[in-house]
């Protein structure tokens, strides 16, 4: 537990400074800048398991809402005393609260939390099946995102099969802006929620910001992905990675989630093929099929 109290003694010095911004943010999150220059870390070969376990506790309270300890355990694949303990320390240094039920909530270290989103959790159960049939059909990686503000929540990734693949970003932060998940619910948006989203003072805040020119070119985009019903992304997050999205619609119609399909951008082509542009259709149909009981 010595590792797990390190890395907290640096998150709470750091958090006054970081003024609520989430944990995950913090670490995985790229200003976009400089995501030109050098990809997206991948997870270390030799990760410390209890601050890897810790962290991926954290990111489930930021994007489920709340946590108990034996649905936490099977998620992580250890027992529940395991578990306990890292609770023990997350709720020590504020990053969770205990309510009366015993549920384990976000707490006031993770700030507001971003997606407060109590169905997530849901969503990816009803899609994960889908998700690894998909994964397994074309060879690629799969992931489940959900767009809250600015950026994206990966609820889930799915590696493919293939030697040389894209690697998991579950519980990933990243900006909407410029990848397909992000792109393809941002479509759904009214001009007018766009420029709330980047051209208003808080963009301007948090560097979101888009000149006009680029805003039109931006809105005119979005617009034609609408149309097409995905959209893509080439090397604009990540260097070297592709990928081709769509949405995810309730019962209702409202689009609730993405479903993306990320590959080495040398096989972009191959993503925009026919078939597999069918496949993921389908696959999508069967997942919203799923989740038409949903009240969602």
């Amino acid at each position: 537990m010595e590792a797990v109290a390190a890395i907290f003694v640096f998150l709470v010095a750091g958090r006054a400074s970081f003024s609520r911004n989430i944990l995950a943010e913090r670490i995985l999150y790229l200003d976009n800048s400089d995501m030109h220059k050098r990809p997206v870390p991948a997870r270390p070969p030799y990760a410390v398991e209890s601050v890897d376990r810790a962290l991926r506790l954290i990111q489930m309270l930021r994007d489920h809402g709340s946590l108990r300890l034996r649905s936490a355990a099977k998620e992580l694949g250890v027992a529940e005393s395991t578990v306990h303990r890292l609770m023990a320390m997350l709720v020590f240094h504020g990053f969770a609260i205990q309510d009366d039920s015993h549920a384990y909530l976000p707490g006031m270290a993770l700030g507001e939390g971003p997606a407060k989103l109590s169905w997530t959790k849901q969503l990816r159960d009803y899609a994960l099946p889908h998700i690894e049939l998909l994964a397994d059909r074309t060879g690629e990686t799969v992931n489940l995102v959900v767009r809250v503000g600015t950026k994206i929540h990966f609820l889930w990734s799915q590696e493919g099969n293939r030697m040389l693949r894209i690697v998991s970003r579950a519980g990933a932060v990243m900006p909407a802006r410029t990848s397909a998940g992000g792109r393809i619910l941002l479509a759904e948006l009214t001009e007018e929620s766009l420029r709330r989203l980047y051209q208003s003072p808080a963009a301007q805040a948090n560097d979101d910001a888009l000149a006009d020119s680029e805003f039109e070119l931006f809105v005119r985009d979005l617009r034609l992905m609408r149309r097409n019903g995905y959209a893509t992304a080439y090397q604009e997050i990540e260097r070297g990675v592709a990928a081709i999205a769509m949405p995810l619609r309730a019962h209702t119609g409202r689009a609730i989630a993405a479903l993306s399909v990320s590959a080495p951008a040398t096989r972009l082509s191959q993503l925009l093929k026919p078939q597999l542009v069918s496949l993921t259709r389908e696959v999508r149909y069967n997942i919203e099929l799923d989740l038409s009981s949903l009240e969602l």
